[in-house]
């Protein structure tokens, strides 16, 4: 789609702005940012300024932008998600064990308990 006039292309230009940020502000209402968002948000802001610097060689900043943004979208949010995948297993096992440091703990404590009601021999 070609627009011609300068108003038009201002008026196009605040509604891609507008639903921009608007874009951003419901994405990030939801609570803290997971590692694969960050990863995701750090990964298109590289590869938009990445894209945009290769695009100005070849006279295309934009498209370049564009490119590099989406390219660094998607490997920012696999990097992140390997990253979050690691925080959840770190954690599962911290609970594990947790679990098991309690189980050892019940187990001595019955112990000590049988010992004390039976005499030795």
């Amino acid at each position: 789609m070609k627009i011609k006039s300068g108003a038009a292309k201002k008026i196009f230009g605040m509604i891609a702005g507008g639903a921009l940020i608007s874009t951003l502000g419901a994405g990030c209402a939801g609570g803290p940012l997971t590692d694969r968002e960050k990863g995701a948000g750090i990964g298109a802001l590289g590869g938009a300024a990445v894209g945009g610097l290769i695009g100005s060689a070849v006279h295309h900043p934009a498209l370049g932008a564009a490119i590099g943004g989406g390219l660094g979208l998607g490997a920012g949010a696999l990097i992140g998600d390997q990253l979050q995948g690691r925080d959840n297993q770190a954690l599962e096992q911290d609970q594990q064990i947790y679990r098991s440091q309690q189980e050892i703990s019940r187990q001595r404590s019955e112990l000590d308990q049988l010992q004390r009601q039976t005499p030795e021999y």
